[in-house]
């Protein structure tokens, strides 16, 4: 891709200090062969009370609640299940265990048992046939799941990742992609935080370590070039 490796949304956190000081790990980005798109934790319960809100001034009435930075998400999440489905590509979804006695997937106190419905996946990104859900008890999609096993299944030897929360789930998910083997591209515009900074952060150090991280017209760009009939489905 012709955009630069560091034009992106930490630009105005990182010095040029710390810049230089991470040069060594610039290299090609891209997206890899055979994808599947993961789609992390976006379910009711991050979506909860006013969507023009912050996270903090929801914080009373909806613990956890991403508030805008989720409802900003939804849109450009949008463009990209779009694409991947025109694509063909496989699309599994992770989400919250229903089970009454699960565990907790962080060490969060408040704010965390929530109604079954909660749990399930926004509208916005309704699973369709031939889409797969797993349940998940902790951070990562990789942990005490089947995920592997549907991958090797569906011949999958990439992923594109959205979701959230980008220095939670989402983190945890790329980093044990990428010990898995998995290229793995994170769609910049379709994951988010409750922090900016730590969104900003984690993708960051994600993209310079376990991940590239792409924004989403180049991912787009790029599924509509490899699977033609992408473009076609517009």
């Amino acid at each position: 891709m012709a955009r630069d490796f560091e034009d992106h949304c930490w630009k105005d956190v990182v010095s040029p200090e710390e810049l230089e000081t991470y040069k060594p790990y610039r290299r090609d980005i891209y997206v890899g062969e055979r994808p599947a798109l993961l789609a992390i934790d976006l379910y009711n319960f991050v979506y909860r009370g006013d969507p023009t809100k912050y996270p903090h001034e929801l914080a009373g009435e909806f613990p956890n609640s991403c508030g805008k930075y989720a409802w900003d998400a939804v849109e450009p999440t949008k463009k990209l299940f779009a694409a991947c489905r025109a694509a063909g590509m496989p699309i599994i979804y992770l989400s919250g265990s229903k089970r009454k006695d699960r565990v907790r997937s962080t060490n969060r106190q408040g704010g965390y048992d929530v109604a079954e419905e909660m749990l399930d996946i926004h509208p916005a990104f309704a699973v369709q046939e031939g889409d797969i859900l797993i349940r998940k008890e902790r951070a990562s999609a990789f942990h005490s799941t089947p995920l592997v096993a549907h991958l090797t299944r569906l011949g999958v030897s990439s992923l594109i990742v959205c979701g959230e929360s980008t220095s939670g789930c989402v983190r945890a998910s790329v980093v044990d992609a990428y010990s898995y083997g998995y290229h793995t591209t994170v769609a910049e515009e379709c994951v988010f935080d409750r922090s900016p900074l730590t969104h900003k952060m984690n993708l960051f150090d994600m993209h310079h370590k376990y991940a590239d991280v792409m924004v989403l017209e180049d991912i787009v760009q790029h599924l509509e070039q490899t699977y033609p009939t992408a473009q076609a489905a517009e």
